[in-house]
C-alpha cells in the first residue's frame, strides 16, 4: 500500500460495522466515520458504488447506523437482489457545536472533510473502492443540506445526491440550532443549495430528495422543487406521510439506495 495521506487512522470492527478514527487534514483534528461493507460476502469485487450518509443536527456518525438502521436496509436490499453490493460511509459533521452545516469555517474546513478526507480514507482502508468507483453522497436535515449543497457544488466527483427531509437555505439552520449566531460568525460560506444547483446546472448529476408532509421543513422542499421547475433543473421530488422523524428517515432511505444503485448500473 502506498503511504498514507493520514498522520494516524484508527479502525476496529464490531458487529459487522467498522468504526474509524482519523486525523483529519481539513479539521486539523481526529474525526469519525462509521462504515458498513456491503461486500463483506463478495470476493475479490472492484470498483464498487461508495455512498456517504451526513447526518443531522445533535448527532454524530453513529447515528445513521444506530438510529437509522441504514446497514440493515442495504444488507435486505442486496439480499433482495434489488441493489448491488455497496459501501456506507456514515462521517460525523466534525462536531462543531450543535452542527457544523458541513460549510467551511474561518478555523476548520467541514466540507472538504467530507469531499477529501472521508473519500481518501475509504479507498485507503477498503481495496473494494478505488478511483472508478460511483460515489454518492446523502443525508438528512442538516445532512440533506450538506448532500445537496455539496452534490451540487462538486458535480464532477458525485455520480448522485440525494436529501431526505431536508434544510434548504443556511438560514433554516437556525430552527435547530441552540447557538446559530455562533455558527453564522464561524461559517464563511451562508448559501442555499439553489445557488450551486444554478450554478452547475448544465453539468449536475441526478438528484433527488423528498419530504414529510407533516415535517416542519416542508414548505421549504416545495419551494425548493417550484424554483427548480421554475429554472428548468431536472430532479426527483416525492413527499410521503410522516414527520422530521428517525422512522421517516428509517423506511425512504430504501428509495435513495435503490436509486443510486440505478445510477451506478448506468452505462
Amino acid at each position: 500500500m502506498s503511504k498514507s495521506q493520514f498522520f494516524k487512522t484508527e479502525i476496529a470492527e464490531f458487529q459487522g460495522l467498522h468504526f474509524i478514527t482519523v486525523k483529519s487534514n481539513a479539521l486539523k483534528k481526529r474525526a469519525d466515520i462509521t462504515v458498513y461493507n456491503g461486500c463483506k460476502n463478495y470476493k475479490n469485487l472492484k470498483s464498487v458504488p461508495l455512498v456517504i450518509l451526513l447526518h443531522g443536527v445533535y448527532g454524530s456518525h453513529w447515528a445513521w447506523a444506530l438510529k437509522g438502521r441504514v446497514h440493515e436496509t442495504l444488507q435486505k436490499l442486496i439480499n433482495e437482489k434489488q441493489v448491488s453490493p455497496m459501501i456506507l460511509a456514515m462521517p460525523s459533521d466534525g462536531l462543531f457545536s450543535d452542527g457544523s452545516g458541513y460549510v467551511p469555517h474561518q478555523l476548520e474546513d467541514y466540507e472538504k472533510w467530507i469531499v477529501e478526507d472521508v473519500i481518501d480514507v475509504m479507498k485507503e482502508q477498503f481495496t473494494q473502492i478505488d478511483e472508478q468507483s460511483p460515489i454518492f453522497i446523502t443525508g438528512l436535515s442538516m445532512g440533506g443540506f450538506g448532500a445537496l449543497r455539496i452534490g451540487a457544488k462538486y458535480p464532477k466527483l458525485f455520480k448522485g445526491f440525494s436529501g431526505l427531509s431536508s434544510i434548504t437555505n443556511f438560514q433554516q439552520l437556525e430552527l435547530f440550532l441552540e447557538d446559530f449566531e455562533q455558527l453564522k460568525m464561524a461559517a464563511i460560506t451562508q448559501e442555499s443549495v439553489l445557488e450551486w444547483m444554478i450554478a452547475n446546472r448544465e453539468i449536475l448529476p441526478p438528484f433527488r430528495f423528498d419530504c414529510g408532509r407533516d415535517d416542519l421543513l416542508i414548505d421549504y422542499n416545495r419551494e425548493l422543487r417550484s424554483a427548480l421547475k421554475k429554472n428548468k433543473i431536472n430532479h426527483q421530488y416525492q413527499e410521503f406521510s410522516g414527520g422530521h422523524t428517525w422512522s421517516y428517515w428509517e423506511k425512504h432511505i430504501a428509495k435513495t439506495l435503490i436509486y443510486f444503485n440505478e445510477l451506478a448500473n448506468e452505462s
